[in-house]
């Protein structure tokens, strides 16, 4: 059966929150509508992308959608946490729906989300567990799944959270991206966000820290986490934005074909759609 057979009618939501963080860091809305660019080009795909961290219509955009990828800033503002989101989503969930969370969208709060995002993605910051350093990540190796097809080890400098929550047994969890984080992660004082007893003795040991992975959840759904894309520019790595395009249709529950899905971005397309920061510090 042929790639667009498989591919045939699925829908795509992405949700993009508003402008975060200076130019060129958090640009939710011009990294999905990148993405969405890409998927274009791919037989049987439609996607839309909703602005503002959630559908201005209030729930009936999710209506038929195979898969919700999400692109927002996280904590209490995080769009899945407000008024009846959660619901929303979790309805989705058990219909089988798949979710994807990327960067500041995998950390929800302790109080509230955690445990969802557990069962539905597999994974999650955790505020004094977790850690956000910028650093270069060096991907050496990586496990055979459809999400790494035509994937190559590559190297990214961006800020790849770590030393992330898991069910204590990894249970339905497939570490996809995997490397060792320098010493110098470790260089900020102890915070929420920045540095803890746990992951400092983590780093010490040299522990592979998992940056990307896939969940297949009970429900026959599946999830997917990536903690790097912190930077616009990151998408201009080919191996980083096959890998997540890959993602997508595998949450998706399209076939990835054999080489992964193709896809051409240049420095002119990298500088599209980005939220007007003028306000904002460089």
């Amino acid at each position: 059966m042929t790639a667009s057979a498989f591919a045939a009618d699925r829908k795509i939501v992405f949700l993009a929150g508003p402008p975060s963080h200076p130019p060129g860091q958090h640009e939710y809305r011009a990294d999905c509508l990148l993405l969405k660019s890409c998927l274009d080009q791919f037989p049987g795909i439609t996607s839309v992308v909703c602005s503002n961290g959630w559908p201005a219509d209030g729930k009936s955009v999710f209506d038929g959608a195979a898969a919700i990828i999400v692109f927002t800033d996280g904590g209490w503002n995080h769009p899945l946490l407000q008024e009846d989101h959660l619901e929303i989503i979790g309805q989705l969930m058990r219909q089988g729906v798949g979710l994807a969370c990327v960067h500041y969208a995998i950390e929800p709060t302790k109080e509230k989300g955690e445990q969802k995002f557990l069962d539905w993605i597999g994974g999650c910051f955790e505020v004094d567990w977790s850690v956000n350093p910028r650093w270069t990540a060096e991907i050496k190796s990586l496990p055979s799944h459809p999400i790494t097809r035509g994937v190559k080890p590559f190297a990214l400098d961006d800020e790849w959270y770590f030393h992330m929550r898991f069910p204590a047994d990894m249970k339905g969890v497939t570490p996809i991206l995997s490397a060792v984080a320098p010493p110098n992660t470790m260089r900020r004082a102890d915070g929420p966000h920045e540095g803890n007893p746990a992951v400092r003795e983590s780093v010490k040991r040299g522990e592979p820290q998992n940056l990307a992975w896939a969940f297949e959840r009970a429900d026959s759904g599946r999830g997917f986490g990536l903690t790097g894309a912190h930077f616009h520019e990151s998408w201009g790595n080919d191996n980083f934005r096959k890998l997540a395009l890959n993602a997508i249709l595998w949450v998706a529950k399209v076939e990835v074909p054999p080489d992964g899905v193709k896809s051409t971005v240049t420095a002119e397309q990298l500088k599209e759609n980005l939220d007007d920061k003028s306000g904002r510090r460089k």
